[in-house]
């Protein structure tokens, strides 16, 4: 039960033959170390990700950097993140979720504390910030805007309201063409977070 802190070692979700799922909770504030509204949890998806919900409300889900600094470990017993950082007697490392809802990767050596991680970055860090079929974008010097994709534009309110009741989604862009089987090339976006899994099928059998 790790309180708002992961440790190397540690591991945060779930025991399935237990049924028992180990989160991170936050501070109520930055004097007090009651239990806050904000958790980090792992949920059961496949693939699974770290999920920051604020009472009930979904704000944020972890992305390729986080990937990069955690061991997952997917069985029929456990589906489990720990930290993939090796301790030495000179730093420890640690995660913390923080009062305000972020998750922060922390080095300290000696007397010094050093982030290595801070999630969420920006406001395209938000879960579901755009809608089905839209990119989030943040110009210089401006704020976050959702742009459609390639081949898509802006639904109407009808379509808004059908998606979000069968959905999660936020109002969206439809497609502004037949899709077409003879198509012989994909779109290439760079920089993107793939989409959540919860509703997915994996083949676990393939490379």
């Amino acid at each position: 039960y790790p309180t708002d802190i992961l440790l190397p070692g540690m591991k945060l979700g779930w025991d399935l033959t237990k049924n028992l799922s180990k989160t991170l909770t936050s501070w109520a504030s930055v004097t007090d170390p009651s239990s806050g509204s904000y958790v980090f949890s792992i949920e059961k998806w496949k693939v699974s990700h770290g999920l920051i919900s604020n009472t009930v409300q979904l704000e944020s889900r972890t992305g390729p950097t986080y990937g990069k600094l955690v061991n997952i470990t997917e069985t029929e017993e456990e589906i489990t993140h720990s930290l993939n950082i090796t301790t030495n007697i000179s730093s420890i490392s640690l995660l913390q979720l923080t009062y305000l809802g972020s998750v922060e990767l922390l080095e300290l050596i000696g007397g010094e504390r050093h982030s290595l991680l801070f999630f969420p970055e920006d406001f395209c860090d938000t879960y579901n910030e755009c809608g089905d079929n839209r990119y989030c974008n943040i110009p210089r010097n401006t704020s976050r805007e959702c742009l459609c994709i390639a081949g898509f534009e802006p639904g109407d309110q009808y379509a808004y309201e059908y998606a979000w009741s069968m959905t999660k989604s936020r109002t969206g862009c439809v497609r502004n063409s037949q899709l077409s089987c003879q198509e012989k090339e994909f779109k290439k976006m760079r920089n993107m977070k793939l989409p959540d899994t919860e509703y997915t099928i994996v083949d676990t059998k393939v490379g």
